[in-house]
This record gives C-alpha cells, structure tokens and sequence, in this order.
C-alpha cells in the first residue's frame, strides 16, 4: 500500500530537526500498528512511505499526529498539518510493488533534488544491499535512554529500535529490507532500477500480472499538488538545477536572517507569528532579490541563486 501525505500552501519540513522527527513519527506510528515499512522518502512539501498494514488508517493518524504536535510547537502554529487527505493507493504483485518502491525511493531524483537515491539522505535507498554495495558500515547509535531525542514527551523508544546520536532512529530497524530485498532479488537488479529510465515497458510488465491499474509516477504523485510528470521525468535522468535554492535553503534563510529584522526579541521566532502582511514584505523582498539573479549585480541574500514565486509562498505559509 501507498501512502502519501502532502501540504497545499506550506511546507511540512523546514529544517533537518523536522526531517529527523517525521521519519520518527512514522517509525513510532509503524511500530505501535504493528504494521510493516518497506520504504519512504521525505521532501518538504510531501512524503511518500510503501508499507504493508492491516490498520492503515491508524497508522496515518498516529503518525499525523505525532509530528504535528511537534511542528505545532515548534514554530507555535496551530491546526492541521497538511491535505485534508492523505491518498492512498492499494498495490498488489511483485511488479506492481516493485514500481512503487522505485518510485518512493527515487522520489528526490523526479523532485530534482538529487542525480541518485543515493545521495539524497531522507529516504530508504541506503537500507538496501549494504553489504554488496559496500555500504556494510557499523552504525554507531546512542545506547543511554536518557540521551534519546526527538521523541513525543513520555514516549520511549521500542526496544528494536536504536537511534543514531542526531536524534534519528535507525532506518534499518524500522524498515523490513529483507523483504524489500526479496523483492529485488539481487543488488544488481537493485541498482538497475535505481537508475532505470520510465517507459512502456514498466506499465507493460504490471498488466501481465493482474487487473489493478498500473504504477505510474502520475499515479503515484496524485495526491502532490501540481506535480510534473514530464519534468520528472527529465529528472529521472539525473539532471539537477545547483542554481536553484532548495526549500530547506529557503526556509534557513527567512527563519535565520530575515525574521530577526521583522520580529521583537520577545516574539517567538516564527514565520507562523508575523501577520500575513509582514510575510508578504519578506516575500516580495525576496520576489525583488530573485529578479536581479543573473544581470550585473548578484543576489547576495540568495546567494546567487534562484527562487519562484510559488517556493517563496510556501516557505512563508501563504
């Protein structure tokens, strides 16, 4: 089963903190529904999680609530976090499973993100293979309870899980990479769908096994808001824009350096605290800076690089 969580207007994550607790939340929420996790991949605006359960519903209110709770806090908002909906689409085979997998992973290369799975840090694609990808490395994790982080007040950490000293808890002992490797088969086969190029041939093979709609990226990214598969799929081939600042640049950059010039000292440090007025000063600060990109004098705040107009509105909630 596919699930995806997206946000219409704002972004769900603005820092590594919020990344760490998101996959922490859901790791909880995996753990309390007895369910199993084959494999996610987190972005600001959305993510995206594979998993077998038999309480599916459950599983997205634990894990909703968890990070909202803490996102609430954090940056003193109040309300729902997200769509009103999560989407979700039933999977059934090892063809159509397989698809679905290529896709959660690599969901940071079709977002331009990242030329490979494998160099972006906030999704599953290290979990798999690691001994014959020679990434069999020992995993250094905090053993004291009383150094545990990122946790909800009053919640301990199941006794299968370890946590890495940034708060994370271990990818591996939440994810069930035997399967997912059963799957697979081989590395090789791993790898080659790691970098495999979307064409017929994928939905081909999903009809020969069963009646269900195939896997597609359109399919898969139904529930994101305005998403692009023709540009996905130029991504796909590993093509990345470093002249575009990313959301979580973004977000560093108004929470840091441009709100301390728009707030008191007394008020909490928070996009969420200014009046939607004073966001749009920054936005349209930002909109003018983002307008010199490329003529004779550099964008300094943005570091010469670019923005849209949509990425600023959301990384200012508006």
């Amino acid at each position: 089963m596919h699930l995806c969580l997206s946000s219409h207007g704002e972004v769900l994550y603005r820092d590594e903190e919020d990344f760490i607790m998101g996959f922490n939340s859901l790791a909880l929420a995996v753990w309390d529904t007895d369910s199993r996790l084959l494999a996610e991949g987190f972005i600001t605006t959305h993510n995206h999680k594979a998993v077998q359960t038999d309480n599916y519903k459950e599983l997205i209110k634990r894990d909703r609530y968890t990070y909202t709770r803490y996102f609430n806090a954090k940056y003193h908002r109040q309300g729902k976090l997200g769509a009103r909906d999560v989407f979700v689409l039933p999977v059934e085979g090892i063809h159509h499973t397989q698809v679905l997998l290529n896709y959660v992973i690599r969901q940071a290369v079709h977002h331009g993100l990242a030329a490979t799975p494998f160099e972006y840090e906030h999704c599953s694609a290290n979990c798999f293979f690691r001994k014959a990808l020679g990434k069999d490395v020992n995993i250094v994790a905090l053993k004291s309870i009383g150094e545990y982080s990122y946790l909800p007040e009053h919640k301990k950490l199941p006794s299968s899980y370890k946590m890495l000293k940034s708060g994370l808890i271990v990818r591996e002992d939440v994810i069930d990479t035997s399967y997912v490797e059963e799957i697979y088969i081989t590395p090789r086969n791993f790898l080659y769908q790691m970098n495999r190029i979307t064409d017929e041939k994928v939905l081909e093979e999903q009809k020969t096994e069963n009646k269900m709609e195939p896997v597609s990226l359109a399919l898969v990214e139904k529930g994101v808001q305005e998403f692009d598969v023709q540009k996905a799929l130029i991504n796909e081939q590993g093509r990345v824009n470093h002249s575009a600042m990313t959301d979580i640049e973004l977000c560093s950059l108004i929470d840091n350096v441009l709100l301390p010039r728009f707030l008191k000292e007394s008020d909490y440090q928070s996009v969420y605290s200014l009046p939607v007025s004073r966001r749009n000063e920054i936005g349209n600060l930002l909109y003018m800076e983002s307008k010199r990109f490329g003529k004779a004098k550099n964008n300094d705040l943005l570091e010469n690089k670019t923005v849209s107009v949509a990425q600023i509105r959301r990384c200012l909630a508006l």
